[in-house]
């Protein structure tokens, strides 16, 4: 009797139950090298099964998890600011990590292309590398991940959308990980007046990468949307208020967003000061 080698949603839900970030990432690596290597041929085979994912990642001791408004507020201009500013999108990225394996184990029921799995396995994949790419810049300052406190409501959208595929597309990549493109120039824009490269490079790859986590969210979206024969903008639009808690925040990088196809009607009607505007 031969070994069958771990599904994919097996994979998923190890990566998940795996607490420290810099263990994670290599297992999720790993496991995203492995099914693409069964996609081109050259690995195992590797099926999509199922799992039984947990409703909460493992996570390491460090960071302590705070409500968001304890979470200390440090200006970038100085080097703790900035080592702040580093540790907080660190934590973003290993969140990401969790929520695009969860995204896999969860939903793996649900009848679905490959090529869905393999956006996600790649999207995975490349929050690994952020991860770790931010704890390099932490560690090249003299600090680490789980140094300072971190932001407790990052899984709360994950929990909210746990049986709602359409709703975690909606609220994770086309909400959550849009923002990233919003701020990041920004915060590129700090570490390049601090002469600080590594930072600076390390932003740069993460930009450029979210985008197409966006645009795989926008395209499983519409996929849904079209197999069930639904409007996407009006569903999108209901999912959102349902699962988003707070208006979305402007200034919006439109340029970026139409790259990953999100046009301006979807979230201009839900911004701060749409909510009063006829038709929102």
């Amino acid at each position: 009797m031969t070994d069958q080698p771990q599904t994919l949603a097996e994979r998923a839900a190890e990566v998940l139950n795996t607490a420290d970030g810099r263990q994670k990432t290599a297992l999720s690596r790993r496991h995203a090298a492995a099914w693409f290597a069964s996609r081109a041929g050259s690995g195992p085979d590797i099926e999509t099964g199922t799992a039984s994912p947990p409703m909460h990642p493992a996570r390491p001791e460090k960071p302590e998890l705070l409500h968001p408004r304890d979470v200390p507020k440090r200006k970038p201009g100085s080097e703790a600011g900035r080592i702040a500013l580093l540790h907080a999108v660190a934590h973003i990225e290993l969140n990401a990590v969790d929520l695009h394996w969860d995204i896999i184990a969860r939903f793996s029921h649900v009848p679905m292309p490959m090529g869905f799995f393999d956006d996600w396995v790649k999207a995975a994949d490349e929050e690994s590398k952020h991860f770790n790419l931010m704890c390099d810049c932490l560690e090249a300052l003299g600090s680490h991940y789980g140094a300072l406190p971190a932001h407790a409501g990052m899984w709360r959208a994950a929990e909210d959308t746990a049986e709602d595929l359409m709703g975690r597309l909606a609220v994770v990549p086309m909400v959550l990980e849009a923002r990233g493109l919003d701020v990041t120039p920004g915060m590129i824009e700090i570490f390049r007046k601090a002469q600080l490269t590594q930072a600076v490079e390390a932003l740069e790859v993460i930009y450029a990468e979210e985008v197409g986590h966006v645009a795989y969210g926008s395209k499983w979206f519409n996929f849904l949307c079209g197999r069930n024969n639904l409007d996407p903008k009006e569903v999108f639009h209901a999912l959102v208020r349902k699962y988003f808690h707070g208006a979305l925040k402007p200034p919006f990088n439109e340029e970026k967003r139409a790259d990953a196809g999100l046009p301006p009607d979807f979230y201009w009607p839900l911004a701060d000061q749409a909510r009063d505007l006829p038709g929102s």
